[in-house]
């Protein structure tokens, strides 16, 4: 079967690279799927997963946000934050998850609710991604 070179870069380096059989990826216009010989094109990414298929093996990403640009014989992802299942801290993201929780229970005035909702996004996407649920 045909694959396509992938690349998850964040600013800290890069965080996966493979030859993978398809892409998925949640784009801001909605989910998109990337086979070998895709169109070139770029898309800004929403907080998700992205997941990478070689045969029956699936291997995920949590992103949080960024950039995915696709050429005939590369895909390439820019993510502000990028973590394999394996690099997730399960004991930091429920941390994170209960610490947005209650900032968008406590209804204060100092509360920023769009940021917290974003944390909260953020950390239900990791542990997603750790528990295989996608």
């Amino acid at each position: 079967m045909k694959t396509v070179k992938v690349n998850v870069v964040t600013p800290d380096g890069p965080v996966y690279e493979a030859d993978v059989e398809m892409i998925s990826a949640k784009a801001q216009s909605g989910e998109l799927g990337i086979l070998p010989g895709h169109i070139p094109m770029v898309a800004p990414l929403q907080i998700g997963v992205v997941r990478f298929k070689s045969g029956s093996n699936t291997e995920l990403v949590a992103v949080s946000g960024g950039f995915l640009e696709v050429r005939p014989e590369q895909v390439t992802i820019l993510a502000q934050t990028a973590e394999t299942a394996e690099d997730i801290d399960v004991a930091r993201a429920k941390a994170a998850k209960l610490r947005a929780e209650e900032r968008l229970q406590a209804k204060q005035d100092n509360v920023d609710f769009k940021r917290a909702e974003l944390a909260l996004k953020r950390a239900i996407n990791r542990l997603n991604v750790t528990e295989n649920r996608y």
